[in-house]
C-alpha cells in the first residue's frame, strides 16, 4: 500500500509542477526574457559576461514570473468569467490562493536576491518597480479604471530591454530608452487586436477595454494610428546609428506587413483577421529585436576583423 501511494505521488508531481508553471504565463515571460537578453547584448560592443547574462536573465525572468502569478491571483474572479482565462490553475481550483501567493513571493524574493547580489542594485530596483507596475498598478487600478489601461500600463511591459541594458552597464542611456519606446508603442495595437475578438469576454467581466467602452471602429482606428507610430519609432535605431542597413530593411518589411494588417482590420473587420494580427504582432516584436541583435554583431565583427 505504501509503495502504491508513493507511485501515485510521483505520478502527480509532474502535473502539480506544470500547474505552477502555467501560473507564470510562460509564453509571455519567454518574450520578456528574450527582449531583456537582446537589451543586454545591444548594450555592449562585445560579448556580455557569462555571469551577468546568466544571473540577469534568471533574475529578470523570475520577477516576470512572480508578476504573472500575482496578476492571476488578483484577477482570478474575472478569469473565472472569461472564456480565455477560465481554464487557468486558480479559477479551476488546481492551485489555491495561499499556495499561489507563497509561490509568487518566493519567486519575487529570489529574483531580488539574485539581481541585488549577483548583478547590480539599479537592475534590481528597476525590476522591482516594473513588477509592482504590472502586478499591482496595472492589474488592480488601471485595468479596471480606464480604457487606456493598456497604454499607460504598457510602460511596465516595455521595461525588459532597459533592465537587460542596466544589468550589463549599471546605467541606462538614450538607446535603452529607445528600445523601451518601441515596445511601449507596440503594446496597444498588439493587445487591442486581442481585445477586439475577445470583446464579449471583457464586457462580461466588466473590464473597460477600449472596444467595450468606445466600440470596434474607434478601436480599429487607434490600432492604425499606433501601428503607424510604431513604424516610425522602430526605424529610429537606424537614424541614431544604433543599427544598420540590415535592421532597417527588415524593419521596413515587418512594419509594412503590420500596417497592412491594421488597415485591413480597419476597413473590413473579422475575428479571424484580428487573431492573425495578434499572432503576427508577437512574431513582429521577436523578429524586430532579433534583427537588432544580428545587425549589432555584424557591425561588431566587421570592426573586430577590420572589414569596412
Amino acid at each position: 500500500m505504501k509503495t502504491q501511494n508513493n507511485n501515485v505521488s510521483l505520478t502527480a508531481l509532474p502535473i502539480r509542477l506544470n500547474q505552477y508553471y502555467d501560473l507564470t504565463k510562460p509564453r509571455v515571460v519567454s518574450l520578456i526574457i528574450f527582449t531583456a537578453v537582446v537589451g543586454m547584448f545591444l548594450s555592449t560592443p562585445g560579448l556580455v559576461p557569462l555571469h551577468t547574462l546568466a544571473l540577469g536573465t534568471l533574475g529578470i525572468g523570475l520577477a516576470a514570473a512572480a508578476g504573472a502569478v500575482v496578476n492571476q491571483i488578483l484577477d482570478q474572479r474575472y478569469d473565472h468569467i472569461m472564456a480565455r482565462t477560465r481554464a487557468r490553475p486558480l479559477p479551476t481550483g488546481q492551485v489555491d490562493t495561499p499556495h499561489a501567493l507563497a509561490f509568487a513571493l518566493a519567486l519575487g524574493a529570489l529574483s531580488m536576491i539574485i539581481l541585488m547580489q549577483g548583478v547590480n542594485s539599479l537592475t534590481a530596483i528597476l525590476t522591482f518597480i516594473s513588477l509592482i507596475g504590472y502586478a499591482v498598478v496595472y492589474t488592480v487600478f488601471l485595468k479596471h479604471w480606464t480604457p487606456q489601461n493598456i497604454v499607460i500600463g504598457g510602460a511596465a511591459g516595455a521595461a525588459p530591454p532597459v533592465l537587460g541594458w542596466a544589468a550589463v552597464n549599471g546605467s541606462i542611456n538614450g538607446d535603452a530608452l529607445l528600445l523601451f519606446l518601441i515596445i511601449f508603442c507596440w503594446t496597444p495595437p498588439h493587445f487591442w487586436a486581442l481585445a477586439l475578438y475577445r470583446k464579449q469576454d471583457y464586457a462580461n467581466a466588466g473590464i473597460p477595454m477600449l472596444p467595450v467602452t468606445h466600440g470596434d471602429k474607434f478601436t480599429r482606428l487607434h490600432i492604425v494610428l499606433y501601428t503607424v507610430l510604431l513604424a516610425a519609432v522602430s526605424v529610429m535605431p537606424f537614424a541614431t546609428k544604433m543599427s544598420g542597413w540590415i535592421y532597417l530593411l527588415g524593419a521596413i518589411l515587418l512594419n509594412g506587413r503590420f500596417v497592412f494588417y491594421a488597415l485591413c482590420l480597419y476597413r473590413t473587420y473579422s475575428d479571424a483577421l484580428a487573431r492573425k494580427m495578434f499572432g503576427f504582432s508577437i512574431q513582429y516584436l521577436a523578429m524586430l529585436f532579433a534583427l537588432m541583435l544580428i545587425d549589432h554583431y555584424r557591425i561588431y565583427y566587421q570592426v573586430w576583423l577590420g572589414v569596412d
